[in-house]
């Protein structure tokens, strides 16, 4: 019996941890060949050397358009830093390659024209927040609370070395807990601030507080209070591999998708 295909993967951002862990995880085994590996900080270095013997055997590349020129490519893996990002998607759309980006913190301008980009050419594209399966359900249970109980705030916590704040998966379950609401939130009195940011930024009439320290890693808490009670939903990832199931069902899925999809939940609940 014939094997499936694997899927042809070009990573961007190798050499962080989450590359580290990709380059791990996306194994031929699992149906996936990684056939380039892009990171700027260590040029030149095979990709066993910076994830052991379970990586390809392949050196690490500083330009991604050489790369997807040089063979095909089926999705590119976006891990890198958002700054970048705008201009991995494009390199990759125009080369028919489907981008999944999971780099968060990208400008609404750049969010625009990346779907732009994959609707005007036909190659699907996805932008993933958050790739652990237990996040995107936490969001979507975010999201049935909210039809019930619609005061509600989210704190999300991460490592000292995540630069944007609030983290995408705050934004979006923001975004969920405003669409989940049948009712206004209660009306607060005006408040005394003593201390400016104390009550988080407002999103969506959600009150986020972002939390940066050493020892964590990505967790999330949605308090929904009501009349005599609380309700917390919460999520951790201890380990990035929490994230690789994510990562390989968005890889394994984008090419079936149409336009540029938001949110690992438009694969697990299709509408």
């Amino acid at each position: 019996m014939d094997q499936e295909p694997r899927i042809r993967i070009a990573l961007v951002g190798a050499a962080g941890r989450m590359g580290r862990e990709v380059l791990k995880s996306l194994t031929p085994s699992s149906g996936f060949e990684i056939v380039c590996a892009v990171d700027r900080t260590c040029v030149g270095q095979n990709a066993q050397e910076l994830a052991g013997p379970d990586a390809p055997d392949l050196v690490v590349e500083e330009k991604l358009g050489i790369a997807l020129d040089r063979q095909p490519v089926d999705v590119l893996v976006d891990l890198s830093h958002h700054s970048a990002a705008a201009a991995h998607a494009m390199s990759s759309i125009k080369r028919g390659v489907s981008p999944v980006i999971g780099c968060t913190g990208l400008a609404d301008t750049d969010m625009k024209e990346i779907r732009f980009q994959c609707e005007e050419a036909k190659v699907p594209g996805m932008y993933v927040p958050n790739f652990a399966i237990g996040a995107v359900l936490a969001m979507r249970f975010a999201k049935m609370a909210a039809r019930w109980l619609p005061d509600a705030e989210i704190i999300e916590m991460h490592h000292d070395r995540k630069e944007d704040a609030p983290s995408g998966t705050a934004l979006l379950t923001a975004e969920y807990i405003n669409n989940g609401r049948t009712e206004e939130p209660t009306r607060k009195p005006r408040a005394t601030i003593k201390v400016e940011g104390v009550r988080g930024g407002k999103v969506n009439e959600v009150h986020i507080h972002s939390i940066r320290l050493p020892g964590l890693l990505a967790h999330q808490e949605v308090l929904f209070g009501g009349p005599g009670e609380v309700l917390t939903i919460r999520h951790d990832s201890l380990d990035r591999s929490s994230f690789m199931q994510g990562v390989k069902l968005s890889a394994r899925t984008v090419r079936t998708l149409s336009g540029f999809v938001v949110g690992l939940d438009k694969i697990l609940f299709p509408a």
